[in-house]
């Protein structure tokens, strides 16, 4: 058990782009009862992160840290915690939407929302793994879709290598014409590229919107019954998380990381990832 009584972590005094995160030195948090202290050795970098970042959203007003995807050890078990014991490797995204405050050396988590790590996935790929959004194409062939995709041309090798069985490049064709009469079209970009995509759904199909709930009114209004459309949220689900780790282990399932930064380049991170270019995960690894 570590006997620091601070530690590094990334905060924002204000909002705003990349520069407004900073490195600094704050108190190491405590375990109450029912909590777990991880030491973290890496945090996923996820765009729920910069759009807080920039906007506050569930969080309001700065300060905080923003973050939610970790990977670690357990450093201290708080009273009542049954499931872990210091030294387990952990993962899950703690607290969400509230302040998980990822993006440090140590973070506090209800027992219940975290999971253990499968063997032979490594800490990086253990931060990338608990906000899914490439590997809902992994996820949905293991429970038995034929998937389709949608990328740039150049991008058509990794959804091949991620198992989707038919690429559609969305900047030479209509991706509504290609996809036709599917079952569910999960949305991951959101404003007219949703609305362009909407078409393919067939008659009692699912519209799944995961970006904002700000654009489904429309949906609702284009879709007029014919389909389901509706947005979602993730928690932090022990049974989910643990479903993912099993997946893991089955070997249906893997992370892609495309790059890491040290913690104290989380602008970094930020600013590649909001170019939305980046294949895969973004993760800070953490000393």
């Amino acid at each position: 058990m570590s006997t620091e009584t601070t530690m590094h972590a990334i905060r924002q005094a204000t909002l705003g782009g990349p520069e407004v995160l900073e490195l600094v030195e704050v108190p190491r948090p405590s375990p109450i009862p029912t909590e777990v202290l991880v030491r973290t050795l890496a945090a996923g970098v996820n765009p729920v992160d910069w759009k807080v970042r920039a906007r506050g959203g569930f969080l309001g007003e700065p300060p905080f840290t923003v973050g939610w995807d970790v990977a670690g050890v357990v450093e201290e078990v708080g009273y009542g915690v049954t499931r872990f014991a210091v030294g387990d490797r952990v993962f899950g995204m703690p607290r969400f939407p509230r302040e998980a405050a990822a993006y440090a050396q140590y973070v506090t988590s209800p027992s219940r929302q975290l999971a253990r790590l499968p063997d032979g996935l490594d800490d990086v790929e253990a931060g990338a793994l608990p906000l899914v959004g490439h590997m809902a194409v992994q996820i949905a062939k293991a429970r038995g879709a034929y998937v389709l995709g949608t990328a740039r041309a150049e991008k058509h090798a990794f959804l091949a290598d991620l198992g989707v069985d038919e690429a559609i490049d969305y900047t030479s064709e209509n991706v509504a014409e290609r996809a036709h009469e599917v079952d569910v079209v999960l949305d991951l970009v959101g404003g007219e590229t949703g609305l362009d995509a909407f078409p393919a759904v067939r008659d009692g199909g699912v519209f799944v919107s995961v970006p904002s709930s700000a654009g489904l009114e429309a949906l609702h209004e284009l879709a007029a019954g014919r389909a389901r459309v509706t947005g979602i949220l993730v928690e932090p689900d022990r049974a989910g998380l643990e479903a993912l780790a099993e997946l893991v282990a089955a070997g249906a399932l893997r992370p892609h990381v495309s790059q890491t930064f040290p913690l104290a380049e989380a602008g970094r991170a930020h600013e590649l990832g909001e170019t939305g270019r980046t294949q895969g995960k973004l993760v800070l690894t953490v000393d």
